[in-house]
């Protein structure tokens, strides 16, 4: 029977490692389909960065109360995970607690601090629930969280509160097999908190409990091999997605524009501030209008983003009731990436990838209405917790809408003119700029 649960966990434990590596790959070669970027520069700052944001939780602490029990969904998931390594080990060679004999007494305080997560994590996420639920915190409920994005977040803190569950029952059922001398269950004594479970079933037989311990055992395992899987679909990407991300985020400081290659060699030319070396640059592309226009950074953005809601809450064009929501432009990014990456995985070209679907900016997507609604104020970079950078897609769509399409507002065209030939949006000459103080001394 031993042999037979061995083999069974092996087996589960190769097909759920051959599904995650896969749909990683998958992941990993969209974010590739972006244009190249260099984020190596500053690397003790980019350190110091993702250290505060995506370990720190820095940015969550904007509202304490909300910060702290993000926190402690965020620990509990990585701490009690030390604790999926021994069911592992457990699982594969078929010994039970095997941390135990080396721990000695420390491993019940061990344990009994990972069920103190434990319940933590259930309270959390039932808080979450009714937020979410119950209060409806508006957030939560814009037009784009309509449908699966709802579902998801649900979903999620569901499954956390089932593998919680999970851990303590079995933990209790454990406990009670130790008094009773069961073979294969070594004593370490009962724990923190489960132990107030076991009068639940001390009435049981000793095969009961078995079952019940197993039964815990396996969903608690199994359970965190398809969320393991499920997270790389969904939002909660971002529990891995966020340290890479906050470190190769843009160091520059908010409102600094990335001049664009080609106008800027153009304009050196002109101006003779450079010699022509004749090369040969290709076809010049302004803007962008696919995700293949975007880098890879603002694909990895669109990955990590949390649908938190941080930034559509801070949009002042969204507050005034614009259609804009820097949330949805990072959710479509994500859907648009992901619907060539599937095109490509059925042996498409590239090319062929890109005419299936429509291009991201588009009105299945991102539209013209949403685009031109953007201020370029950063709150939406300022707001959010792992540093996306919205408005960075917002621009690049906006410039292929200018300079492809020459789409913009008759007024946005009025103003790039005067720009260009006065160096102010205003219609006036720089030799007339000082008029007005003529007007003063008469």
């Amino acid at each position: 029977m031993q042999v037979i649960q061995q083999v069974a966990f092996i087996v589960c434990l190769a097909v759920a490692a051959f599904f995650i590596s896969r749909r990683v790959r998958r992941i990993a070669g969209n974010i590739q389909l972006g244009r190249p970027l260099s984020r190596k520069d500053r690397p003790s700052e980019r350190l110091k960065k993702m250290l505060l944001l995506a370990f720190g939780q820095q940015k969550m602490f904007d509202k304490p109360l909300i910060g702290l029990m993000h926190f402690i969904i965020y620990a509990g998931f990585l701490l009690i995970n030390i604790e999926v390594l021994e069911i592992v080990i457990d699982g594969i060679f078929g010994t039970h607690r095997v941390f135990a004999p080396f721990l000695g007494s420390f491993y019940g305080v061990v344990i009994g601090f990972f069920e103190f997560l434990a319940i933590g994590v259930i309270i959390t996420c039932v808080i979450f629930l009714i937020r979410r639920n119950v209060l409806k915190i508006e957030r939560f409920h814009k037009p784009e969280m309509k449908g699966w994005p709802q579902m998801d977040g649900n979903l999620i803190l569901t499954i956390e509160i089932v593998l919680m569950l999970a851990i303590l029952t079995m933990n209790a059922a454990d406990s009670l097999l130790q008094l009773r001398g069961t073979d294969h269950y070594a004593v370490v004594g009962a724990f923190t908190f489960s132990q107030y479970l076991m009068p639940l079933m001390a009435g049981l037989d000793t095969g009961a409990l078995i079952g019940i311990e197993r039964v815990g055992w396996w969903l608690h395992i199994l359970g965190i091999m398809a969320f393991a899987l499920y997270v790389t679909y969904s939002k909660h990407l971002h529990i891995f997605l966020a340290f890479p991300n906050a470190y190769f985020s843009n160091m520059e400081p908010f409102g600094k524009f990335e001049n664009m290659s080609t106008v800027t060699r153009e304009v050196k030319l002109a101006m003779g501030l450079m010699e022509d070396d004749g090369a040969d640059e290709g076809e010049a592309k302004f803007g962008a209008k696919d995700v293949t226009d975007l880098t890879w950074k603002n694909l990895m953005d669109a990955y990590s983003c949390t649908e938190c809601g941080r930034c559509t809450e801070q949009c002042p064009a969204n507050i005034t009731g614009k259609k804009l929501s820097p949330r949805k432009v990072m959710m479509d990014t994500r859907d648009r990436v992901e619907e060539v990456g599937n095109y490509l995985s059925q042996g498409k070209t590239l090319a062929e990838a890109l005419e299936m679907g429509d291009a991201l900016y588009s009105d299945r997507y991102i539209s013209k209405e949403e685009l031109m609604a953007c201020n370029t104020c950063n709150a939406c970079v300022e707001a959010c917790p792992v540093s996306i950078d919205p408005l960075n897609i917002i621009v690049e769509l906006r410039r292929h809408i200018a300079m492809e399409e020459t789409g913009t507002p008759a007024s946005w065209n009025n103003m790039f003119a005067n720009i260009e030939n006065n160096m102010a949006p205003w219609k006036f000459s720089p030799s007339d700029r000082f008029n007005w103080v003529e007007e003063l001394n008469k």
